[in-house]
């Protein structure tokens, strides 16, 4: 399979390459992600910023994402309609576990893409985003349920 990650997130057609069913898969292994990364001794559940541009595909692609990171046992939260950088700003002043942008960019208006960010509001690592793509198709082993589940 093609590597899905490029230089700036996932881009691809919206409901083609990238559909829900992608979104969703990313959303849960970034949130699966964060869980595993942060200590959640402190009842707090790891949360992730997401927000997107005005693209019709924005909100399908967005309800995914949000879908698979809260089964993952992760809070997202919704920031709206922002550019690209007001995301990675946010996921700092939130003290987000990660980032997620729907968007993109300059690109023709049936191609949408998911770009993540790091707690620091960077892009993240090549090697992170690999490590993400490589978890695609994990399904946690104990999937949370009840008041575990993540909320938007």
């Amino acid at each position: 399979m093609a590597r899905l990650f490029g230089t700036d997130g996932v881009r691809d057609i919206a409901n083609g390459v990238l559909s829900p069913e992608l979104a969703f898969r990313l959303g849960r292994a970034c949130g699966a992600r964060a869980v595993e990364d942060q200590s959640t001794a402190a009842g707090r559940r790891p949360l992730i910023v997401v927000g997107g541009d005005t693209r019709r595909s924005t909100g399908m692609l967005e309800s995914a994402v949000m879908a698979g990171i809260t089964s993952a046992g992760a809070d997202a939260l919704r920031v709206g309609v922002v550019p690209t950088p007001a995301v990675a700003r946010l996921t700092v002043a939130h003290s987000a576990a990660a980032g997620v942008v729907i968007s993109a960019s300059h690109n023709p208006v049936e191609y949408n893409g998911i770009k993540f960010f790091g707690p620091d509001g960077e892009k993240l690592p090549d090697a992170t985003e690999a490590e993400i793509e490589a978890h695609l198709d994990d399904v946690p082993e104990r999937l949370p349920t009840g008041k575990n589940v993540g909320r938007f």
